[in-house]
């Protein structure tokens, strides 16, 4: 078959699988996936070499503690900062309790409670005590700045919104800008704030001692909302995506395949480094970790120092990474000074892993399991996953229990054959339900029989092995982090000596990629410095010019307008 959007040839690939069995003998132990030819269709379509899973009807807190009662007195979150232990039990009870006491407070089933926090216990809390009482959780990233988070309030019609004391003003005044915001809740020690007419205490709710919420709450699992992350999807601004009870319940049963993510040893301990608010730590980390029963060492922040501490003094047997994380593990030299030892698997997501970096860390650490996986907040969030046992560096995986994925030429629609580059396309339990109040980005993201576009090239390989090789979409990752390039441009037209702007990612090895603006002025006397100055005060940290401010007398464009951002890569 002819592959029209190929960047990497036959015989190369051919090289490296060859080169790959040479070195790493594993790769070749191909009875662990069944018949891998079967995996593949006449049609082109990829299916799990691991079968199916059932997945539940249920509320999506109910199947996530469903084993609680089982795991007692075991250490379900450790505070990594202060050492504070909570045991699964215990994490019920404050479920439980500030469930009742939300519904006391007058939240009702549907109502949306936006989560402005890093991670904590207290963030676990709210998150399950929301879904558990039928509300929808809508997260949001901390260090968003309050015209961000206005947005996201305003978008998501959110009556509640829970955020801790340090990030009150900010939150607040996005409140105050979005005008649906009705309560506002204080988490951890609220330093004195107490309550006023629109203020609850984290603590008061923890402690609710009346009558319990209803237990047996009214949903439609496939059709009701239980989360509302925002992603740009592949293009514009962000958009609320609608991950019913069902998606994110498939997701989690569709991980916990043993050769997927498994923590049924009992002395599993992970890092929960990855922020909750991102769905990667949101489902992966919190839930799965939950549903199985592992401890998870909750750290709000990376600091370096902070980070291998808290792997060497735990003991942490599982780490689950992004990719800049892998590097400074690979390259840093105060790794040198902590005994990380304990570490048995590591596993990156939310951008590509090149392969040198897991040999890099495999070989400095004596690692035998490093790998990745493949998502999108849209799958809820994972699709693709590279198995345990198999050693498969540059792979992003294989498709997950009862998900399928097919590989398509962009112009043509037609299903290409192995080894062919074509645009990546998924279906699956996972596949979430919509944009909210966006019917032309679901329809434009989600085929008519289920297939979710992911604007990702890639292709795979003879044995069902997934490989992401490029971009379709636009967005740029910062440090596994979604930027739309059309919301940085849209606030630096507002300069009035910028006349028009593009902005594009450029490679960076900590972050892995920044982004960059190339600016027209209409006034000569702008400088690069002021242009950054000019977007840092408007917009979280991530998403600042750190890739630089270049001046160019045109944007190239296509005949339509486009911006054809890749003449300025």
């Amino acid at each position: 078959m002819q592959c029209e959007v190929t960047r990497l040839s036959v015989s190369l690939r051919q090289a490296w699988r060859t080169a790959g069995r040479r070195f790493f003998p594993s790769i070749v132990n191909r009875q662990l996936l069944c018949a891998s030819a079967s995996t593949i269709s006449k049609d082109f379509i990829v299916k799990c070499p691991y079968g199916d899973t059932v997945i539940p009807e249920t509320n999506f807190y109910s199947h996530v503690f469903q084993h609680f009662p089982k795991y007692g007195k075991k250490s379900a979150l450790i505070d990594g900062v202060t050492g504070r232990e909570y045991s699964y039990n215990e994490v019920q009870e404050s479920v439980v309790n500030m469930a009742s006491g939300l519904v006391r407070s007058g939240m009702q089933k549907g109502d949306v409670l936006a989560l402005v926090s890093p991670n904590s216990v207290e963030f676990c809390t709210t998150f399950f005590s929301t879904l558990a009482m039928g509300g929808i959780m809508s997260t949001c990233n901390p260090n968003y700045t309050s015209e961000e988070l206005a947005y996201q309030f305003k978008n998501s019609n959110s009556k509640y919104v829970a955020t801790i004391p340090s990030l009150l003003p900010t939150v607040q005044e996005a409140a105050s800008k979005a005008g649906c915001v009705e309560k506002v809740i204080v988490l951890g020690d609220d330093g004195g704030v107490g309550e006023g007419k629109n203020m609850i205490s984290y603590q008061s709710l923890v402690n609710d001692s009346g009558s319990r919420f209803p237990l047996n709450v009214q949903l439609d699992y496939k059709n009701d909302t239980a989360i509302l992350p925002y992603s740009s999807g592949t293009t514009g601004l962000p958009k609320g995506v609608m991950l019913t009870h069902y998606n994110v319940t498939a997701n989690v049963n569709q991980l916990s395949h043993p050769q997927f993510v498994d923590f049924s040893d009992p002395d599993c301990r992970f890092l929960g480094i990855l922020p909750f608010f991102h769905i990667y730590g949101m489902v992966v980390l919190l839930a799965t970790g939950l549903y199985q029963g592992s401890t998870n060492v909750i750290l709000p922040k990376f600091e370096p120092q902070l980070f291998l501490e808290t792997l060497q003094n735990y003991k942490i047997n599982e780490a689950f990474l992004v990719p800049p994380l892998a590097v400074f593990l690979a390259k840093h030299p105060m790794v040198d000074n902590y005994d990380v030892s304990s570490v048995q698997s590591i596993f990156s997501g939310a951008a590509p892993l090149g392969g040198e970096t897991v040999t890099a860390v495999k070989q400095r650490f004596g690692i035998k399991v490093v790998r990745q996986g493949f998502g999108m907040t849209e799958l809820s969030p994972v699709a693709l996953c590279c198995p345990r046992d198999i050693v498969n560096p540059s792979s992003s995986g294989v498709p997950l229990l009862n998900t399928f994925v097919k590989a398509i030429n962009p112009e043509t629609g037609e299903a290409l054959g192995p080894n062919c580059d074509g645009e990546l396309l998924f279906k699956g339990p996972q596949v979430m339900k919509g944009y909210l109040n966006n019917d032309k980005a679901t329809a434009d993201t989600v085929t008519a029989d289920g297939w979710l576009h992911s604007g990702d090239i890639g292709y795979y390989d003879e044995d069902g092995f997934v490989y992401i090789t490029d971009r379709l979409k636009e967005l740029i990752k910062v440090k596994g982090f979604q930027v739309a390039p059309a919301e940085l441009e849209a606030i630096l037209l507002q300069h009035p000596h910028i006349s028009d702007v593009a902005v594009i990612g450029v490679d960076d090895e900590r972050s892995g990629e920044l982004p960059r603006a190339f600016v027209v002025r209409s006034s000569g006397e702008l400088s690069e410095q002021e242009v950054e100055d000019f977007v840092k005060g408007q917009v979280a940290e991530h998403k600042q010019l750190k890739g630089g401010v270049k001046f160019i007398k045109e944007i190239p464009k296509s005949p339509s307008g486009k911006i054809l951002r890749r003449l300025l890569k």
